[in-house]
């Protein structure tokens, strides 16, 4: 029983910022809790996850440097800081949460979720 509501997408200049949250109901129950993106024609991509017991974190090699995830238990919120955006960022951007074990390249993968987000648009330009 996990709810999850992002918000914070819109439109920014390529090398501009963004910072995505998400709201989660039951985030106590949640063993990791991820953040995912789906550009038309694409497959679901996933970009950072974190621990949310231990706060430990880990980024797929595209984000890396750029992207950073962080949590607030006391919020019951999930973020993404979004730096230095590229056009190839635009994309439709989805929170997701698991109570499964997950660990190293598995903690990424979309398949891993069983609790999503409706998503919220990103949209970079040159």
């Amino acid at each position: 029983q996990v709810q999850l509501v992002e918000s914070g997408g819109g439109s920014v200049q390529a090398g501009g910022s963004l910072r995505l949250s998400c709201a989660a109901s039951g985030y106590r129950y949640t063993y990791s809790m991820g953040w995912f993106r789906q550009a038309p024609g694409k497959e679901r991509e996933g970009l950072a996850a974190i621990y949310t017991g231990s706060g430990n974190v880990y980024y797929s090699d595209s984000v890396e440097g750029r992207f950073t995830i962080s949590q607030s238990k006391s919020k019951n919120t999930l973020y993404l800081q979004m730096n230095s955006l590229k056009p190839e960022d635009t994309a439709m951007y989805y929170c997701a949460a698991t109570r499964t074990v997950v660990a190293g390249r598995e903690r990424i993968l979309p398949e891993k979720y069983n609790y999503w987000g409706q998503g919220t648009q990103v949209t970079v330009s040159s």
